[in-house]
């Protein structure tokens, strides 16, 4: 029988690490690296209308950190978008892995409209009125012919579905763009349209999802790109 003191001993309730939920889907996006310049006499290759930049020399590196960094995290599958610019970034993680990378055209850039090709980046640098306005709104559409917000966020939410239904249960790494990630963050949390916009090349965000929620364990990890100490994802 237990002693007098053990039987006095109150119940302890500790604080425990973040365990995702049964059956849920943890998502890696991880933001391709940096893409070729934009030049005026040199307009990117176009792709079903979406500009086709390769990896700049500096966004290769970054790839190749990518691929130590995740090395020997498990994960059930890789994903890119019909963008050259994130199955180059995927492709020293999948070498490491063994892993073919499969398309999701879902989780594609927001079409840019008249500014594709490159044109997107001289129109922001140079501060046009046009830039200034879609910031202010956080709309994308403002700029001539993009593509509606509404139906932006609904096909990055159906493919984030699509996925999570795939992998219920495991981890997956999403290799995508800087608008995916705003709108796949920002949808999660409930905040402005734009509050994610900026996720650095290489970085790595991480969404749990489970059913039709979403909640988010981590924004922007760049631990790995040698500006502070990694820390491992589990």
């Amino acid at each position: 029988m237990p002693s007098v003191d053990e039987r006095d001993e109150p119940t302890e309730y500790r604080q425990t690490p973040y365990k995702a939920p049964d059956g849920a889907t943890e998502v890696l996006l991880i933001r391709h690296g940096a893409s070729a310049p934009a030049r005026p006499d040199r307009p990117f290759p176009l792709v079903d209308g979406h500009g086709d930049p390769e990896l700049a020399p500096e966004g290769r590196d970054q790839a190749e950190r990518v691929g130590e960094r995740l090395a020997d995290e498990p994960l059930d599958a890789i994903y890119v978008t019909p963008l050259r610019r994130t199955s180059q970034t995927a492709a020293p993680l999948a070498r490491r892995l063994g892993l073919e990378p499969r398309v999701e055209p879902g989780l594609r850039e927001v079409h840019l409209g008249e500014w594709e090709g490159g044109l997107f980046r001289k129109m922001v640098a140079e501060n046009d009125p046009v830039a200034q306005r879609m910031f202010a709104e956080e709309r994308w559409d403002v700029i001539p012919g993009a593509e509606k917000n509404e139906a932006f966020a609904a096909r990055v939410e159906e493919g984030l579905v699509r996925l999570a239904a795939a992998h219920a249960g495991g981890r997956i790494a999403v290799f995508t763009h800087g608008g995916v990630i705003a709108q796949a963050l920002a949808a999660a949390t409930g905040s402005r349209p734009f509050a994610f916009l900026g996720a650095d090349n290489g970085s790595i965000s991480r969404l749990v999802r489970l059913g039709g929620l979403s909640s988010l364990r981590g924004f922007n990890d760049v631990s790995h790109l040698g500006w502070s100490v990694p820390a491992p994802l589990t």
